[in-house]
């Protein structure tokens, strides 16, 4: 490797490394896909980079030799098959290289390693725009939230994931030299210590955020040593097999094997995400998706896990400042990328005498409606629906909207077109009123944009029923409006000791959907919803040992 790579890129990391600690706003890659920033054709060269893959090969992979051609990925907002096909391998394959790989990349140094990783997201920079139509056209979000999750916050997650490893990996010498006073005589020792990977590593990514879910646990096993195979979802690959390619890319040119980072898809009759997980050499395996599914990857015996899974989010409105705000932001929140989102909002719990706003007491049934009213304004608004609600990834998800739920309808779905794609697979958030007694109503998350309004006797009551739902069955998100000090006090502590991070008082252009690389901890580990956190210490050293060797200095 060119020491030059470590030279290029150390301030990147100790910027990386400061603001771990630091937790203010960092973005190490900007979030606007302006011309001033990314280039003025870049918009037009990502889209005609996209539209070059449809109906082909992916061949910019360092992986020979494949088995058969296979590709699942459907547009949401075409209705068609991509035609993209992908190499495919069978898993002792994989398996094998990425052995082989293991055994040069974990003596890499971690300085070395993490120069080359950052080197990777530099290139990544440049496919911004390609990676962006990718993630439109498989998962169905529109193109600005596709732009910047996919890519530039996608990143910056990478970036952290990096830094913390890096940080981890360096915290302590490589060596000391030790001496005991023994009376009249000493012991000296001289000792050195190991960072030892725990071998290959196991990345499943889910169909909704192909990158933004994936390039965590992917950046910070590479860079703690570990080889890793990446295993997207069959319907959303393309975003994450523009990076993996980067990575290889950038492995090859500085002499490493590029299977250290691989890809591994379905067979269009085979799913392999079981037989690899459960393979003996698998040590470590990310895992985003169903609580189902993430429920067996964490009974398997024999791994190192880190989970998220799916979660029951709550929304606790107890007093604000100005109504309207709140509903508008609330109705955003609900109705970006149609609720597709793991830290979309879900349950709200609203107390029958209704909510305060400034001196006024603000009825309940009113409160619920001005909310409708706010989701409804959103959704005909013709400008501005098509890039807030985007598209469904999965049919499964219109079926659940359209299969309703028990309770008293408030808002009923409808159809919203898009001007741009007439064939897109749409739906707008419904509303329902649920019995606050009848807790299996709102005890499971339905995911995309449902909302269940439930009535309860007080905010003390929706603060208990909200904890109880997360330590339950686990939240990743809670929305609370409260000007009153006592009962915010009363949330955090509440819904603290549950694992489930609140947001307060929320309006404008800031949601609780949204999570900052560098400074939010996305996921904490603490409830059903998942065990692991991005980026805490223990998401990078829980990949890695200390081993210690000593022997008498002089």
């Amino acid at each position: 490797m060119a020491p030059e790579l470590v030279d290029k890129h150390q301030q990147t990391l100790d910027k990386a490394v400061q603001a771990l600690h630091e937790r203010t706003f960092f973005a190490w890659f900007p979030e606007n896909p302006s011309p001033e920033i990314y280039g003025e054709n870049a918009d037009k060269e990502g889209r005609g980079k996209y539209t070059s893959y449809l109906n082909h090969k992916f061949e910019e992979l360092q992986q020979q030799d494949p088995e058969q051609w296979v590709g699942q990925e459907e547009s949401p907002y075409e209705q068609q098959p991509l035609g993209i096909q992908y190499p495919y391998f069978p898993v002792n394959t994989l398996i094998a290289r990425s052995e082989e790989a293991f055994q040069e990349w974990r003596k890499v140094k971690p300085a070395d390693r993490a120069a080359l990783l950052v080197e990777s997201l530099e290139r990544v920079r440049s496919r911004f725009f390609e990676i962006a139509y990718a993630t439109m056209h498989t998962t169905g979000q529109a193109f600005m939230m596709s732009f910047q999750a996919s890519g530039p916050h996608a990143a910056d997650r990478a970036l952290e994931a990096v830094a913390a490893g890096y940080e981890e990996l360096t915290r302590f010498p490589g060596s000391a030299e030790w001496e005991k006073q023994m009376g009249k005589y000493s012991v000296r020792l001289h000792k050195s210590w190991m960072a030892v990977p725990k071998g290959i590593s196991l990345v499943i990514g889910c169909s909704t955020f192909p990158t933004w879910n994936t390039v965590p646990g992917m950046y910070a096993s590479l860079v703690t040593g570990n080889p890793v195979i990446v295993k997207p979802h069959p319907k959303a690959v393309l975003p994450i097999a523009i990076v993996i390619a980067e990575v290889q890319k950038v492995l090859a040119e500085n002499g490493y094997n590029p299977a250290v980072c691989q890809l591994a898809v379905d067979a269009d009759d085979h799913l392999i995400t079981k037989e690899l997980a459960e393979h003996r050499k698998v040590k470590l395996i990310d895992y985003t998706g169903s609580t189902e599914f993430g429920n067996y990857i964490e009974r398997l015996p024999g791994k190192i896990v880190f989970t998220e899974k799916t979660g029951v989010n709550s929304v606790i409105l107890d007093s604000v400042e100005d109504l309207d705000k709140v509903v508008q932001n609330l109705a955003f929140s609900v109705s970006l990328y149609s609720g597709q989102m793991c830290t979309a909002p879900q349950n709200f719990f609203i107390p029958a005498p209704g909510v305060k706003a400034g001196e006024e007491l603000v009825p309940y049934e009113v409160v619920v409606q001005k909310l409708a009213d706010a989701v409804s304004s959103l959704v005909n608004n013709p400008k501005a629906a098509p890039h807030v609600l985007g598209a469904i990834q999965n049919p499964a998800t219109v079926e659940r909207v359209k299969a309703g739920v028990s309770g008293r309808t408030i808002l009923s779905s409808c159809d919203f077109t898009n001007p741009l794609f007439a064939n897109a697979r749409t739906c707008s958030p419904v509303i329902y009123e649920v019995d606050a007694a009848d807790k299996a109503a709102y005890s499971k998350e339905l995911f995309g944009p449902i909302i269940l309004v439930i009535k309860t006797k007080d905010t003390a009551q929706s603060v208990e029923l909200a904890a109880e739902m997360a330590v339950t069955y686990g939240a990743i998100s809670c929305a609370a409006y409260t000007t009153d000090p006592a009962v915010k006090e009363r949330i955090k502590d509440e819904m603290g000791m549950t694992g489930t991070p609140v947001s307060f008082n929320l309006t404008g252009g800031i949601y609780v959907n949204q999570n900052a690389s560098f400074s939010d901890y996305h996921v904490t580990g603490g409830n059903p919803a998942g065990n692991a956190s991005f980026t805490n210490p223990e998401f990078v050293v829980k990949r890695f040992t200390w081993v210690g060797f000593r022997e008498p200095a002089g």
